[in-house]
């Protein structure tokens, strides 16, 4: 009931289509009746009692009803198929409001074939019930009592003799139902483990192919395969122990009613067109008792994507704005951490981290890989919250910024480099659509990118593949770099943007940085010396905590961490060659 009430939610808006069609499928019901109690009204009255007048009459309102019944189902056919489309359209339109509203821990937990699986599988499994199982249950519903109810006209004690039937076909329906629901789990739950596995494989192909490893990925696959097989088969086992009794069932009523009716029309208490009239009545029982058996597969499943569906959009991100946020608009860039300590679960990945950065000043930070250098930034712009402590922009905690004012500010470049598939000029223009060409050259001749860009056939009307497939990693990083710069952030981060660049494009980017970077507070992660010897401070790293700070200069006169990243890729030599090499 709790997911028919979450169905109710999107369906009201269109409640009075939805009344105009269940009161179409009534009309409908009705008519489906009318040709059987004619057909016998044409055996007593045309064949045996000879009123041959009666008979063009009678055939032709038969045939007026059927015509008329085939355009009312069709007509509320359209309109269910209509409301459903429309339904999904709105929960697709909310799910990926809400994907995109989620924060990184979501994601962090969340596996890719699973959001998937709730976007197509759950979503199709909804579409169906609103466009089809809604009104075919309400059809079936209908025929049937309109039967029962024509059958106790006609005859109360033969129609009776065929509802004995009815208590059983209700008890293994309600069996059946209780066993295959969780079923119905199981196969989601499996499908979204098989979507996983070809998601991953999808993105990864290159790494495959890299190992010669296509052998175990189609064998880890052909396990997921196996699984979910398996899963639709326990399904089919439970349908394979119930149908052929409900159907067996749906059977009985013809015997019974040719027994029963059979002795009725000897004896004279029936007649032969009221026996016909029931015989015909059987389809309106029988076949509903039939469909129950699929209908409630049909809502089970439903069942089963709803509560996906819905736990989806009721998940809260954890990083939101609060409701008394006052939108304050533009910030100068004043970066303030203050005692912030952070972890993801009991292991703490910063501790005790404080510095402070002014606009027009540059901050790096350097040190091994799993230092939480890039945690760092990622708390900056609200991706993760503090555990403890606070960060503040212009002096106030970036949690009482709105979400969206607080980003608008930072132009990022992080370290897994994302291009969209589209023009390498809608890649670029992405943080500022509306800008011109001759902006998007600029921040592309910035970033070092343009003579790349130029030299390509299409030049920045070249369709980047799917994430920069077709470009190097260095392209990728130059291209990236520019979208960030064309953003004209207050707040530029850049987190190991040059790796993937020889030292001299590194040398001419770091120059023409210098140009944009005066009136921005900067932050640079880098593994290179190179990268970060200008910083007006330079943060050095390890197991989440600030063990060096300083300039350049200061650094090397510490000989520590820093010193030895320095002597490994400069060479041992004397401090001064060293700083007039590095200068």
């Amino acid at each position: 009931m709790h997911s028919l009430r979450w169905i109710w939610g999107f369906l009201h808006t269109y409640r009075a289509r939805i009344a105009i069609g269940l009161f179409c499928a009534v009309i409908v019901s009705a008519l489906n009746v009318l040709n059987p109690y004619l057909a016998g009204r044409m055996v007593d009255d045309v064949m045996y009692g000879k009123q041959m007048n009666l008979l063009w009459p009678i055939l032709g309102i038969m045939i007026a009803g059927t015509f008329l019944r085939t355009i009312i189902r069709y007509t509320y056919q359209m309109i269910f198929e209509n409301v459903s489309q429309n339904v999904i359209y709105n929960i697709r339109e909310q799910l990926y409001d809400r994907l995109h509203r989620l924060d990184f821990s979501f994601y962090d937990r969340t596996k890719t074939g699973d959001i998937m699986a709730r976007m197509t599988g759950d979503m199709e499994a909804v579409r169906h019930f609103t466009a089809w199982t809604i009104y075919m249950i309400f059809e079936n519903a209908t025929i049937m009592l309109f039967a029962i109810g024509f059958m106790f006209y006609i005859h109360p004690p033969l129609a009776l003799t065929l509802l004995i039937v009815t208590p059983i076909i209700g008890f293994f329906a309600f069996r059946l139902t209780k066993d295959v629901r969780p079923t119905f789990t199981e196969i989601r739950n499996q499908f979204a483990k098989l979507n996983s596995v070809v998601q991953e494989n999808i993105s990864g192909n290159r790494v495959v192919k890299a190992f010669a490893k296509e052998d175990y990925e189609i064998a880890k696959f052909s396990i997921a395969n196996e699984g979910f097989k398996e899963k639709n088969l326990k399904s089919s086992k439970i349908w394979e122990k119930y149908l052929p009794i409900l159907d067996s069932l749906a059977g009985v009523l013809t015997v019974l009613m040719i027994f029963a009716g059979g002795v009725m029309v000897i004896n004279g208490s029936l007649t032969f067109g009221e026996l016909v009239m029931f015989n015909s009545f059987i389809w309106a029982l029988s076949n509903p008792m039939k469909m129950a058996g699929w209908l409630l597969n049909d809502v089970q499943r439903f069942i089963a994507s709803a509560e996906k569906v819905e736990d989806l959009l009721k998940t809260v991100p954890k990083i939101a704005s609060h409701d008394n946020v006052v939108p304050i608009g533009e910030y100068k860039g004043i970066v303030e951490f203050d005692k912030v300590s952070f972890s993801y679960g009991e292991e703490p990945v910063l501790k005790d981290i404080s510095f402070k950065v002014k606009p027009g000043q540059t901050l790096a930070i350097i040190g091994p890989t799993g230092a939480g250098k890039s945690t760092l930034v990622n708390l900056l712009s609200r991706f993760y919250d503090t555990t403890s402590g606070e960060v503040r922009i212009d002096g106030r905690n970036v949690k009482d910024w709105e979400l969206q004012e607080l980003r608008k500010g930072m132009a990022m470049v992080m370290q897994d480099i994302f291009l969209f598939s589209d023009t390498i000029e809608g890649n670029i223009a992405y943080g500022n659509p509306h800008t011109s060409i001759d902006s998007i050259k600029f921040a592309a001749k910035m970033a070092d990118a343009h003579d790349f860009i130029s030299d390509l056939p299409e030049g920045y009307e070249t369709i980047v593949g799917e994430r920069g497939v077709g470009l190097s990693g260095g392209q990728r990083q130059r291209i990236a770099l520019a979208r960030a710069i064309l953003k004209d952030p207050s707040i530029l981060i850049l987190d190991d943007t040059t790796s993937s660049l020889d030292m001299e494009t590194e040398n001419r980017i770091q120059k023409t940085l210098k140009s944009i970077q005066k009136n921005k507070t900067s932050f640079i992660i880098a593994h290179r010396i190179s990268s970060v010897k200008d910083a007006d401070q330079i943060l050095v790293m390890n197991n989440g905590a600030i063990i060096e700070r300083g300039t350049h200069e200061d650094l090397l006169r510490k000989k520590g961490y820093y010193f030895n990243v320095y002597k490994n890729q400069y060479g041992n030599f004397e401090e001064k060659h060293r700083d007039e090499d590095v200068i």
